[in-house]
């Protein structure tokens, strides 16, 4: 599971865009005021049948996380 659900960051967050946009196949927001966050750790799990493969991206490191739960719920 990506951290980013339950962090401060997630609205202002490029790492967050980044994994929501390859999710969803597209950016929701262009922000130019975005910051890089250091020392991110994603991971790729690749999933696949006989028909399809899936990617399912999650950041699991990230130096500037701060807790905050339920912070998703606002954007």
């Amino acid at each position: 599971m990506c951290i980013c659900i339950n962090c401060k960051h997630i609205n202002k967050c490029s790492t967050y865009h980044f994994i929501k946009k390859q999710h969803d196949g597209f950016c929701f927001n262009k922000d130019s005021k975005l910051f890089n966050p250091p020392d991110t750790i994603i991971s790729v799990n690749i999933y696949k049948n006989q028909t399809s493969i899936f990617l399912d991206w999650d950041l699991r490191e990230c130096a500037s996380f701060v807790e905050e739960p339920g912070n998703w719920l606002n954007s």
